[in-house]
């Protein structure tokens, strides 16, 4: 009996081994946070390829630095407000998008919104790392972390969202994504 040989089928990714899989993925949440960390007229055709890996790892990270650091009756609150934030607001915002005529799916700008956190997942790691060796840690030395981050974030969301959306309309688009990241920022200060 002679079997096709599986060299000469085409392969795809339900062929492939799972430790591949995983490697191209992380790969691609690499390749999209050094987009978000470097951004450029090219990052837009790239979050355009959407994923929600990489939004749920930064907003799971989010949320185990600002719980551990919270008092321990308000842990699992703090750890749950971080998610709802983080998706229903990254949803708002979507929403008011399309409101405005964007060109966008859910998910696209959910990942691209996902992905802009990244920076505000580095503010909210450097004050937690800063935190375990100094207590009371003063606000002084937390807003301007938090603010040039709060920076890098809007300005790393603005350029897929101002593109999405018609040219009169760009500053209705941004201003509910500033709201958006200046609220988790705040969240990030208040720790």
């Amino acid at each position: 009996m002679n079997l096709p040989q599986q060299s000469s089928l085409p392969m795809n990714t339900l062929d492939e081994p799972v430790y591949k899989t995983i490697l191209r993925d992380i790969k691609t949440v690499g390749y999209k946070l050094y987009h978000v960390i470097l951004p450029r007229g090219n990052a837009v055709s790239v979050l355009r390829d959407w994923d929600l890996w990489g939004p749920l790892l930064l907003c799971l990270l989010m949320a185990i630095m600002l719980s551990t650091s919270a008092k321990d009756d308000q842990r699992a609150l703090v750890f749950a407000l971080v998610f709802v934030v983080v998706w229903v607001g990254a949803g708002v915002v979507t929403i008011n998008a399309q409101l405005l005529g964007g060109n966008l799916s859910l998910f696209q700008s959910v990942c691209v919104l996902g992905y802009c956190v990244f920076p505000l997942t580095i503010a909210t790691f450097v004050i937690w790392v800063v935190q375990l060796f100094i207590h009371n840690l003063h606000i002084l030395i937390k807003l301007p972390i938090v603010g040039g981050c709060l920076f890098w974030s809007t300005f790393a969301s603005y350029g897929f969202l101002a593109s999405s959306v018609p040219p009169s309309r760009k500053a209705l688009a941004a201003y509910p994504v500033l709201l958006f990241y200046v609220f988790i920022a705040w969240m990030v200060v208040v720790q």
